[in-house]
């Protein structure tokens, strides 16, 4: 069993409580998914963000394949963290953390998704020629994102590493 994990990392010039408005409302994930993708929420998105909140949607990871996805909110400390779980999806395994960290220059986004595919030694394949490729380009639109909608900040401590557990 291969697991992989994705850490990310983001620095932008706002305060925590910015961060915790805009990341934790489930409708903003759209804004920085990127278009080609085709997420639409189907339930769930329409109220504040709490533990236990399933949210559905549909997603075309790739053009010639839209799932739907379905996630539970596990655990929120309000402008700190939140992690969601995929409950039904393309994965065997999503668990992602979302962390908000203070810093004297704003705020540092972090990400931190552990995730498993299916099929075995074919899914260990795909990650390596497709999955792994098509997750890079999702955080790299959304830190392009963030830094348009709310400035950017020449830091090299913005970072997208892949490890195998």
């Amino acid at each position: 069993m291969k697991l992989y994990q994705l850490h990310a990392k983001q620095v932008l010039p706002i305060s925590r409580n910015e961060a915790w408005q805009f990341l934790s409302n489930p409708k903003n994930l759209k804004t920085i998914t990127p278009p080609h993708m085709g997420f639409h929420i189907l339930s769930g998105g329409d109220e504040p963000m709490y533990a236990g909140q399933i949210i559905q949607y549909i997603v075309k990871p790739f053009p010639f394949m839209s799932t739907k996805w379905v996630t539970e909110i596990t655990h929120v400390v309000q402008d700190e963290y939140f992690v969601d779980e995929q409950r039904f999806g393309p994965y065997s395994l999503w668990h992602h953390k979302h962390f908000i960290h203070e810093t004297s220059q704003g705020v540092e986004m972090e990400d931190l998704i552990d995730y498993k595919l299916p099929l075995g030694a074919l899914g260990r394949l795909f990650h390596s020629f497709i999955v792994k490729k098509q997750l890079q380009k999702i955080f790299s639109h959304r830190e392009q994102k963030l830094s348009r909608l709310f400035g950017s900040i020449n830091n090299p401590q913005s970072s997208l590493e892949f490890r195998t557990i």
